[in-house]
């Protein structure tokens, strides 16, 4: 039975999250446990998962992704088709019809023109918005009248759901953020720490790297409904995967415990304590290790930069028979059984969902003796008898980071091993994942400044349209002291055979032509071995609570997309 919330009796608080309590949940109050904690509310200044779904509590999107995959309103009255008028026969525009009963936390109406200034803010010449790419081929972006908004694009766009669909794009209160266009952007802590929102709830206080506690909007648009079902909610960071999922599976301290990367045997036997259960849901999500394209080394000046007439390049990575062994080395199944078990399955493609766009040129067993013939052929050898091979005189000695997580050092140890039968020498390196997968341009250790040889992390995509994904490594969108290290071609690739491919993705229209072109960008990624993928992997894998009821897991947007259906069970 759902309980009103207003009846909900408050049984405990909860006093710490990682320990120590071992009882049930506040019934008013419902705590998600993200070992990575949330460093900012503002996902266009942060792609990481922990960022994105802390802000969709607050934020909402014209319109949301649902786990089929099904575009479902939001702030919209109705998904624009041809056939209903909204998007033009000729594939140039897409209008969308706003709701006109909805308001902003604060009380103020939401209108076209929060819609159209969120367009600008992203945009903007001078600032450095890490969700640019959903922007792509927008020509303007313009109110029609309080409640209608046209993006017309410079060209037909066979996929126009990319800009304000998903909760990596949601829309921005013009009153709130209006002085923080370009340079001003990344220094409105009181807007990036607080976004005034539509969505069910609203902040009560963030303390970055840490916590976010939210109570309920008074002016959510679902209020007539009952919702949400929470008085306050409370997304808690830190940690790791181990200890969030056993103060849900077993303790019952916490109710949602978020990407449960542990390995099978220990949540196996953490869910034989009867206190919850997990869900892995598959969307587009690869654990991959993404090459340095540039020389990382601290004594180069413009060490990571991205160079544009090519005179920066990684002294012995940019040599693709090197690559090429690297990937060779790895065994791909023992990675996944063994330390994702249901969670993940080998592959060597970049792009795994939906099915229609999986390459089929790919295969990727592991092959130690073809990776050192392969070496040996090319004249990368060892010349001095230490058990490390040499190029152009520089001993193979890369450096691999990741964000600390035991699957992920497990994985590490794993390819360090396979590495080193090759006569490549590793030095591990792991981080705080919320330093890691930051968005601070002055910190040395984010994803972004990529001041390594390689690294690994997860990314997802929050449509089943993969443009906007493969879009992200074209040319010249390199993080670069000059956009505040926020652009999105983290491996700095620069590849004319791939952007011609991206432009034809951009003019490609029906489900079967685009994946044909999505398959062959793939195999340009994969064969030229500027990333290695590895695993994937469920892109959500969630522990929950037996109380809580409401939850419709998403591999396709943020896990926190309904949370206003979320509601505690009797009994």
């Amino acid at each position: 039975m759902r309980l009103k919330v207003t009846l909900m009796a408050v049984l405990f608080i909860i006093c710490t999250l990682f320990g120590g309590v071992g009882m049930a949940q506040d019934m008013n109050e419902v705590t998600i446990l993200y070992w990575q904690a949330a460093s900012i509310l503002n996902p266009y200044l942060s792609s990481g998962s922990k960022d994105t779904d802390a802000s969709a509590i607050i934020l909402e999107p014209l319109a949301n992704i649902a786990p089929s995959g099904a575009l479902v309103p939001t702030l919209a009255t109705e998904i624009p088709t041809i056939e209903n008028g909204g998007i033009a026969e000729d594939l140039t525009s897409i209008t969308w019809n706003l709701r006109d009963d909805v308001l902003w936390s604060d009380g103020t109406p939401f209108t076209a023109d929060d819609v159209v200034f969120t367009w600008q803010y992203c945009t903007h010449p001078e600032a450095g918005c890490v969700q640019s790419d959903e922007f792509n081929g927008v020509a303007s972006v313009d109110a029609m009248g309080m409640h209608q908004v046209t993006i017309t694009f410079d060209g037909p766009k066979p996929y126009p759901f990319l800009p304000f669909v998903a909760q990596g794009t949601p829309i921005l209160q013009k009153a709130q953020f209006e002085e923080c266009l370009g340079a001003e952007m990344a220094a409105c802590s009181e807007q990036n720490f607080g976004p005034i929102g539509t969505g069910a709830f609203m902040v009560e206080d963030f303390r970055p790297n840490d916590v976010v506690t939210y109570v309920r909007n008074p002016h959510f648009h679902g209020a007539d409904e009952g919702k949400p079902y929470f008085d306050r909610v409370v997304f808690k960071g830190g940690g790791d995967a181990e200890s969030a999922a056993r103060a849900v599976l077993e303790t019952g301290e916490a109710d949602y415990a978020w990407n449960l990367q542990i390995s099978p045997a220990v949540l196996d036997a953490m869910l034989e304590a009867g206190q919850g259960q997990v869900v892995g849901v598959f969307g587009q999500a690869i654990e991959t290790i993404w090459i340095n394209g540039t020389d990382a080394n601290p004594d180069n000046p413009d060490r990571s930069v991205w160079m544009e007439d090519g005179s920066n390049p990684h002294p012995f990575l940019s040599n693709k028979t090197i690559r090429q062994a690297m990937s060779l080395a790895i065994d791909r199944d023992i990675l996944a059984t063994q330390l994702y078990g249901f969670q993940g399955f080998a592959s060597c493609n970049f792009i795994n969902g939906p099915a229609s766009n999986v390459s089929p040129n790919n295969p990727c067993e592991q092959d130690i003796a073809g990776a050192n013939a392969m070496l040996d052929e090319a004249g990368v050898l060892d010349s001095d008898g230490d058990g490390i091979r040499e190029y152009d005189g520089h001993p193979l000695v890369v450096q691999y980071q990741t964000s600390t997580n035991a699957v992920r050092q497990q994985t590490q140890a794993l390819i360090k091993q396979w590495w080193s039968e090759i006569g490549i020498e590793t030095e591990l390196r792991n981080l705080s994942a919320s330093v890691f997968f930051g968005s601070d341009p002055g910190s040395p250790d984010t994803l972004y400044k990529f001041y390594s040889d390689v690294q690994m992390y997860t990314t997802l995509s929050f449509s089943p349209d993969m443009e906007s994904q493969l879009s992200g490594m074209r040319c010249g969108n390199a993080p670069t002291p000059d956009n505040n290290w926020t652009g999105s071609n983290i491996i700095r690739l620069c590849n004319a055979d791939y952007d011609a491919a991206l432009d034809e993705l951009t003019s490609t229209a029906g489900e079967e032509a685009r994946a044909q072109v999505v398959i062959r960008l793939n195999d340009i990624l994969v064969q030229e071995q500027v990333l290695i993928p590895l695993v994937y992997r469920a892109t959500a894998a969630a522990g929950f609570s037996n109380t809580l009821g409401g939850l419709d897991i998403n591999g396709w947007d943020s896990e926190m997309w309904n949370i206003e259906d979320w509601y505690r069970m009797d009994g």
